[in-house]
């Protein structure tokens, strides 16, 4: 089995986006999956940056990460939490060698069931 996860484009335009992710765990978690595919976006462009985040997590908390050779920690969601934050200026990404520009997810505290919901706003830069 694989966690239950869909990703829903909310609105597009030029500069910005904002996009819908949900999971259901059934145990086994995501691991650096990447969710935002700065080449895949209309118009694509070489990076984006988070202007605000509204997440709910139920049981497991999230890793946001900024795809390098190294990866970088862009913000971490916390388990069992509701929240929404605006970022101004947004977060921009700091990831260096070998900079992808995309976003990734990597789950932690997993178990079956366990649930998030988070709506990333997020501006795209060329």
């Amino acid at each position: 089995m694989a966690d239950a996860v869909s990703t829903q484009i909310l609105t597009e335009s030029a500069s910005k986006i904002v996009i819908k992710f949900l999971s259901v765990s059934d145990g086994t978690g995501e691991s650096d999956v990447v969710k935002v595919d700065v080449s895949a976006l209309t118009p694509a462009c070489s990076t984006v940056s988070i202007a605000r985040v509204q997440y709910m997590t139920d049981g497991m908390g999230v890793k946001m990460l900024w795809e390098a050779s190294a990866d970088v920690v862009a913000l971490l969601i916390p388990s069992n939490q509701i929240g929404d934050m605006t970022f101004s200026p947004a977060l921009s990404n700091n990831a260096s060698t070998g900079i992808t520009g995309d976003l990734a997810f990597t789950t932690f505290g997993h178990t079956n069931g366990d649930t998030y919901v988070i709506i990333l706003h997020l501006r795209k830069h060329t």
